[in-house]
């Protein structure tokens, strides 16, 4: 009989018709969704691929540079800088690279704080230096600096692990051997100055680890600070290393 009239078999044909209107619409809808989450997806991986590279690619360069006021220090014989400053110094030059971590100025002002923590570390270098067995003590803390701050990076890398969950410990962990420093440094305690330098070890570690799955995970998307984070670790896990060196080697 012809759908033109109204009888049964029209009207599932009506209805058949309608579903498949329905189940094109909802497959339209669901492919746009989908469409979008993988866009979204691809999206997040450049951008956190992007953040990566700016990161160790600004790193190596801040490295580099406080290597070489490192060494304009030795050479000139620059003497140690007064601890007060040091620190006025390193705390002011942070403020303003956070400060501008959003603009061209805030590339400016980490390599001047990465060049002014390089002068600082100069006179220590140049210490070791002058220690019988000073230029292997040296030369083992870049080389133990540089296989943990890559075996941990690689590590966190390549697994992809979230290490969020140690953040609470680091931050308590830091200020607690921040403190014990500063009490080993003004009431000349070696025993208690061995044992941060240990300590730190062992958060700096914690926090490359952290830092580096902060960048992997979009908790970290500004390569500026990243940077810093790592250069800080990098940097007090050299003098911690060079210390424990000096120490183990009876010099």
């Amino acid at each position: 009989m012809p759908c033109g009239y109204p009888s049964e078999p029209c009207k599932r044909v009506a209805v058949t018709i309608n579903r498949l209107d329905r189940i094109n619409y909802h497959g339209d809808i669901r492919m746009s969704v989908l469409d979008k989450t993988i866009t979204g997806s691809q999206a997040s991986v450049l951008s956190t691929n992007k953040v990566i590279r700016n990161t160790y690619t600004l790193l190596s360069l801040t490295l580099l540079f406080s290597a070489l006021t490192a060494g304009i220090a030795v050479v000139t014989g620059m003497h140690f800088i007064n601890p007060i400053i040091t620190m006025v110094g390193y705390f002011g030059l942070l403020f303003l690279t956070t400060r501008f971590r959003n603009s061209g100025l805030g590339l400016l002002f980490v390599f001047a704080l990465t060049g002014f923590m390089g002068l600082t570390l100069g006179p220590i270098v140049s210490a070791y230096l002058h220690l019988p067995n000073g230029g292997q003590i040296v030369m083992t803390a870049m080389g133990g600096t540089g296989v943990i701050f890559l075996g941990l990076s690689g590590y966190a890398l390549t697994t992809r692990k979230d290490f969020s969950f140690i953040g609470g410990f680091l931050m308590v962990g830091i200020l607690v051997a921040f403190l014990a420093g500063l009490a080993s440094m003004f009431f000349t305690l070696p025993g208690l100055s061995l044992a941060v330098s240990a300590m730190f070890i062992l958060l700096m570690s914690g926090l490359i680890l952290y830092e580096t799955s902060q960048i992997i995970h979009g908790g970290e998307t500004n390569y500026i600070m990243a940077t810093v984070t790592l250069y800080i670790a990098i940097y007090n896990l050299f003098l911690s290393l060079l210390q424990l060196l000096g120490v183990m080697s009876d010099e």
